[in-house]
């Protein structure tokens, strides 16, 4: 096997982005010869991927606001298809998380005899278990990242490594709140919420208006509390414009980024769910979990939904460990009492960080080398 294998990958978010960096990081110092191109970021492009659409052109959640960009959707996964199949063809394609997009290429893909893999599982566990089919005839193997899902996958004839999640080796055990305060010129004493209303333009659309109101609410119980909103680039102008009409003044800082250090600053996070969950959930950070979202898209999720929870933190302990204040119940005044509630009770935040050092635990493998491995057994085949 020469050392100049080509990788075709697709991540269609910002977290998608963050975890195929990591990969592409690992991939890259076993052959150093790699290309890798698809879709993707800038933790992507850090790596040397070249990027043929970026990967902000697939953010998109929710049955509604999936049809107002289907075609343009569909037309680059034909496009994209197209170039995998001729002078791009690969030795691997790495779908990374986007199932709705990635599992049909997938599928397209190994129809044709390219090896396909799937990074990060459908949560099948959740919701949408008919999606176990489609895993199936679209991926000839699945790098899972929470310890029971190969189990699951096996009952339906997938072949599976669990590799952990990449981000419990790069978050610390104990962030360091002192260092990352200094960091962003914060007080060390004052409290500090950090804002996370999602990297995507409907999440911001649906809560980032609710989020800053929130803030006010909070402010107003607590003055001398400081805000910080790390906002993607795409984002970053919207998150400045509604900072600025908040009327928070000098108490909120809009960040470029930095949702990690933000998280280890702050005492509590209000934040969109989806993966950042899981990420403030390493850094041991209570949070109020909200979402909202287009109405007919939240009643077919709703049905769909296997679980009682919608946030990761809730769905891996098995448990409300944390508020989830979801669609109508998403008020600013409903949020900013969540979040001030935690303010209130340091007790509750001790037995808290307990269970997400637990979870941390239980999630920190060596992933780069764990899912490397499992790539290369894939091209040796």
């Amino acid at each position: 096997m020469n050392g100049g294998q080509r990788f075709a990958l697709v991540a269609g978010e910002t977290s998608g982005d963050l975890l195929a960096g990591l990969l592409l990081g690992a991939t890259r110092k076993r052959w150093p010869d790699q290309q890798s191109y698809g879709i993707g970021g800038p933790r992507m492009a850090e790596q040397g991927f070249d990027a043929w659409w970026p990967s902000e052109r697939l953010a998109v959640r929710g049955y509604i606001e999936v049809l107002r960009h289907y075609r343009g959707i569909v037309a680059i996964r034909q496009q994209l298809r197209e170039r995998l199949l001729g002078a791009g063809r690969p030795d691997l394609f790495i779908g990374v998380d986007a199932p709705d997009f990635n599992l049909d290429l997938e599928a397209d893909l190994k129809a044709q005899g390219v090896r396909t893999a799937h990074f990060i599982c459908p949560s099948v566990w959740a919701w949408r278990p008919d999606r176990v089919a489609k895993i199936r005839r679209s991926a000839d193997h699945v790098l899972c990242i929470f310890p029971f899902e190969p189990a699951l996958l096996a009952q339906h004839g997938i072949a599976s490594t669990y590799v952990g999640h990449p981000l419990a080796q790069v978050i610390p055990l104990q962030p360091d709140k002192a260092a990352a305060r200094a960091a962003l010129g914060l007080p060390a004493e004052a409290d500090v919420v950090a804002l996370l209303p999602g990297s995507r333009s409907s999440e911001l659309q649906h809560l980032g208006q609710r989020f800053f109101e929130a803030a006010v609410c909070i402010l107003a119980a607590r003055p001398a509390t400081r805000f910080v909103v790390p906002a993607v680039p795409a984002l970053r102008l919207r998150v400045a414009a509604l900072a600025q009409a908040s009327g928070l003044g000098a108490a909120v800082q809009v960040l470029a980024g930095q949702s990690h250090t933000a998280l280890a600053a702050c005492d509590v996070t209000l934040i969109a769910s989806g993966t950042a969950t899981l990420e403030a959930a390493l850094f041991k950070r209570p949070m109020v979990i909200a979402y909202n979202m287009n109405a007919l898209s939240w009643q077919i999720m709703r049905r769909q939904q296997l679980q009682p929870w919608v946030g990761l933190p809730n769905i891996l302990c098995q448990d409300f460990v944390v508020p989830e204040l979801l669609q109508g119940a998403a008020t600013p005044k409903a949020l900013a009492q969540a979040t001030l509630a935690w303010l209130d009770a340091p007790e509750s935040i001790s037995a808290l960080q307990h269970r997400f050092e637990v979870l941390h635990q239980t999630l920190r493998r060596d992933t780069a080398r764990i899912a490397t491995d499992a790539i290369e057994k894939m091209l040796d085949r």
